[in-house]
């Protein structure tokens, strides 16, 4: 491959932010490009702010850089003055480290993270010089596979992705790559390649299965050979301890969000939030042994030079003595006191007047709290467990270490929510904002409100989701309630953006020719409200023949095919069914660490455990570390995923003020 910088350095005087494209930072690798090696190229279908800390594309990029058989590069999406400059000047999609054709790769791997994102994927594959639909590559193309959350409902962007992994991509991305080794020394066609990959366990390749319809209503997703399984199951890697990556975070150039040290102590959750999807599709939890995080913080300390750090996972403050974890990290002489620490996803009901004193020993993090529900009522329905009082309890404790402000996340649009429940979310964030003032005269705290996206492979993928027109009212009526209301300040994340989010991931294979159609109309950076354009979406429908009503905002009943039927999350089904009427019903369940089993399927279809408590928890609720476990009876086995993941949007873009 030849290197396109001589073409690329002249066009970065015309562009904003030219070090997105140059690459060269700490950490990052210049492979060699030797013969017998797959060649990779990673893609995040955003800005390289937005992309470059994703963990699960850098943990890929180092596990496939350590491989002789394997190398790996990066790209992002360049932002449009950057494209135009580059379509202009007929420059292909290149790589960050060489600076190489995106379409002399073998593979070309999407992180897919957000539904909004898909245009940009579209566009990616085209601006590669590779043909945009899956129908049309051959042998000579790059493979183009795609992994994230959002592959847990692939149909969307079926005709245009080669192959999914679901799941933990550690262990798949070496098997891909022997399949894609060995295809190219033999030189078979393309459609045997497609046929080996689909024998690779976790990986759905939908050339594969065809969708069939019954008057207009998705009947099945079925194989057309009995060489391919007809349900995919996701991958899992039992340990956690055994993939300590990343080794060597990347350090950007550039200002980027979340630039930090990240170290992710635990992945899945057992909380059982029926609206999160990314709890329910990384089930069981594995924990990384506490030793191993207290080496990669100090590792990555001493390599990057940061001052902050990260501990990630969905509820970090669950990790098993994380207070001892963050008082090692804060207390260790060699950081001399210059290293804070920050946990997202913070659990109210886990945040104590301890970890708070500690956290604020070197510099006060931003703190965020995610209570969801306004009122107890709903917050049972939704199954997040979470009493006024320990709302109150954290924010007081927050405040009292010295704290000024305060994220609040919430959700509208939840099933059976009333204008009541809507309401209770400015009562409870006023209610904090009057605790923040007993401490302090000037505080801020900020009520960010999302609308409420039904996802894949929870207990609401049944529900229809809230109209644009209703989501719209209920801002207004909190806008109208916390109006005046000192220290409170409400964002809230825009309808239209909601509702095209709920159309492309509740879609089967026929929102394709809709998100294509976006695309070629110029609806690129879909995700950013300067880019976001509803009437790009509506046109899409009405020439496509879908309606928007019918895919978003119906419900579906039991026995309804939905479109993500034939993979797997681990979880049966019937158990999802089931806790949906529970939700109905106003019954929260309990986290099954402190129960018996729910038989929610994912630890026994995947024969690997979470830490299961045999008894009663110990005394102070549900907040016991591993030796309070011990103690207790429970059985210590093994702790199964993810990187953190709030409510809203991945960055503040697509919040209006």
């Amino acid at each position: 491959m030849t290197s396109l910088w001589p073409r690329i350095e002249p066009l970065l005087a015309q562009v904003t932010k030219p070090a997105r494209y140059i690459g060269g930072e700490l950490g990052a690798r210049r492979p060699d490009h030797l013969p017998g090696r797959v060649t990779w190229l990673l893609l995040y279908p955003d800005t390289y702010e937005i992309g470059l800390p994703n963990q699960g594309l850098q943990i890929l990029y180092e596990i496939l850089n350590e491989r002789d058989d394997a190398l790996a590069e990066r790209a992002y999406a360049p932002w449009t003055d950057m494209e135009a400059a580059m379509r202009a000047a007929s420059v292909p999609l290149f790589s960050l480290e060489g600076s190489l054709p995106a379409g002399e790769f073998d593979v070309l791997a999407f992180n897919l993270s957000a539904e909004l994102t898909y245009t940009n994927v579209l566009n990616l594959i085209d601006l590669a010089g590779v043909p945009v639909r899956g129908a049309d590559r051959d042998g000579s193309h790059p493979l183009v596979v795609a992994g994230g959350h959002c592959a847990f409902n692939p149909e969307p962007l079926a005709d245009f992705v080669d192959a999914f992994v679901l799941g933990d991509g550690e262990e798949a991305v070496g098997e891909l790559t022997e399949v894609i080794g060995s295809w190219r020394a033999s030189g078979g066609d393309r459609r045997d390649l497609l046929l080996d990959l689909a024998s690779v366990p976790g990986v759905y390749v939908p050339s594969w299965y065809r969708p069939s319809y019954d008057k207009g209503r998705l009947a099945g997703v079925t194989p057309v050979t009995g060489d391919v399984p007809e349900r995919i199951e996701k991958r899992t890697i039992a340990d956690l301890g055994q993939w300590p990556y990343p080794k060597q975070q990347l350090v950007p150039l550039i200002e980027v969000v979340h630039d930090r040290l990240n170290v992710e102590v635990f992945r899945g959750c057992t909380r059982g939030c029926r609206f999160c999807q990314a709890g329910m599709i990384t089930r069981p939890v594995r924990e990384r042994p506490a030793a191993q995080v207290d080496q990669m913080v100090r590792d990555g300390l001493d390599r990057t030079g940061y001052d902050e750090v990260t501990l990630t996972s969905l509820s970090s403050a669950d990790f098993s003595g994380i207070g001892d974890v963050v008082s090692t990290i804060i207390n260790d002489p060699e950081c001399s006191g210059q290293v804070s620490v920050s946990l997202p996803s913070l659990r109210v009901d886990a945040f104590t007047v301890g970890l708070g004193a500690e956290i604020q020993k070197v510099r006060r993090t931003g703190l965020t709290f995610a209570p969801e529900g306004g009122t107890w009522r709903m917050r049972q329905v939704i199954n997040k467990l979470i009493r006024e009082e320990d709302l109150y309890a954290a924010v007081d404790a927050a405040f009292s270490q010295g704290w000024r402000r305060v994220k609040l996340y919430f959700l509208i649009g939840l099933p059976t929510e009333t204008d009541q429940d809507v309401l209770g979310i400015a009562r409870l964030a006023g209610a904090c904002a009057d605790i923040g003032r007993r401490y302090h005269r000037n505080v801020t705290v900020t009520a960010s409100v999302g609308g409420f996206v039904p996802k894949a492979h929870t207990p609401f993928q049944w529900f229809g989701q809230n109209t644009m027109e209703e989501l719209r009212r209920k801002v207004g009526l909190l806008k109208d309630a916390v109006r005046g209301t000192r220290g409170l300040t409400l964002r809230w994340h825009d309808p239209e953006a909601t509702a095209v989010e709920g159309l492309v991931s509740r879609g089967d294979r026929r929102m394709g020719a809709v998100i294509e159609h976006v695309w070629r109309n110029g609806g690129t950076f879909q995700e950013w409200s300067e880019h976001f354009d509803l009437g790009l979406w509506t046109r899409a429908l009405e020439a496509t023949g879908l309606d928007f009503a019918d895919v978003v905002y119906r419900h579906r009943d039991e026995h309804e095919v939905l479109a993500w039927d034939h993979v797997s999350a681990g979880l049966h089904r019937d158990f999802l069914w089931q806790d949906f009427q529970e939700a109905l019903a106003e019954h929260g369940l309990e986290d099954c660490r402190w129960t018996p089993c729910y038989d929610c399927g994912a630890c026994t279809g995947l024969g690997v455990e979470h830490m299961v408590a045999s008894s009663v928890p110990p005394a102070g609720g549900s907040q016991g570390t591993g030796q309070d476990l011990a103690a207790a009876g429970s059985v210590p086995v093994r702790f199964l995923e993810t990187a953190g993941a709030g409510p809203g949007p991945s960055s503040t873009r697509a919040l209006v003020p």
